[in-house]
């Protein structure tokens, strides 16, 4: 999607990366060892997930997913994170199956964008506020003062990047 804190930046030019089969894609994962699959971005959505989470249960391995939820959802999921962008609105529909809401916060009123959509979360949804990297000195005060005030939510934190893992 391109957002200013986006993990993966070299995802959003797809021309710049070769393509698999979902063959190959199921025989890596069957190599690994892998129980679970977490198929995330850029948007994952961008591309129908029809064919590959279908492979991914016949082989035996469980498939998350991690989207801002702006493009129709494709796949069978047993696992649904929703991590909405400010400038590409998430679709309702996506947010009410949504196993998990994570919000980046990087500035205060992300606070109150948060609750908006954790008010079309259903009851068994999990909250999480995440300061954005480069804001985290100043967010994740507010973050842990405005958690002790709304115990709906829980802090998550990137802890590969404490740890300085890319």
């Amino acid at each position: 999607m391109g957002c200013v804190w986006c993990d993966v930046k070299e995802s959003w030019d797809a021309s710049k990366h070769p393509t698999y089969t979902v063959n190959e894609i199921i025989n890596w994962v069957k190599y690994s060892g892998a129980k679970l699959a977490v198929i995330t971005g850029g948007e994952p959505l961008m591309h129908n997930l029809d064919e590959l989470t279908e492979a991914l249960h016949h082989a035996g391995i469980k498939t998350n997913i991690e989207t801002s939820a702006s493009s129709p959802l494709s796949g069978t999921w047993d696992w649904i994170c929703v991590s909405p962008k400010k400038f590409k609105a998430p679709l309702d529909d996506i947010v009410a199956k949504a196993d998990e809401l994570k919000v980046v916060v990087f500035n205060k009123h992300d606070l109150e964008w948060a609750e908006q959509y954790a008010a079309k979360t259903n009851s068994h949804c999990k909250l999480y506020l995440q300061p954005e990297w480069d804001k985290s000195d100043d967010m994740l005060p507010l973050i842990i003062d405005y958690v002790k005030n709304h115990p709906q939510w829980t802090i998550s934190l990137q802890t590969h990047k404490y740890m300085q893992i890319p």
